[in-house]
């Protein structure tokens, strides 16, 4: 299922493990915060979120191509077939 996924893609579990680890450091830079507020501590976390978020996208974006296809594919087919209705 996953040798679907083109060579400049990410497989799932990649994306899961990165995940994961920026999650756990997420949780110890929210525990440092919590002792005490650090402009560089707040300016991580807030990166921290921000890669998740990236990779959370990743993940939906890899998921929506393993089950439909590709995007591009997709749409090319689909002006195909509008173009056949029209000339029909």
């Amino acid at each position: 299922m996953l040798s679907d996924v083109g060579t400049d893609m990410r497989t799932l579990t990649e994306i899961k493990q990165e995940i994961d680890a920026l999650s756990e450091r997420r949780i110890e830079v929210m525990r440092a915060l919590s002792e005490g507020y650090e402009a560089d501590l707040a300016l991580e976390h807030q990166e921290l979120e921000e890669q998740i978020a990236h990779l959370w996208e990743e993940q939906r974006t890899v998921r929506a191509m393993l089950r439909f296809g590709d995007r591009d594919v997709i749409i090319q087919k689909a002006r195909q077939e509008e173009r056949l209705s029209r000339a029909a």
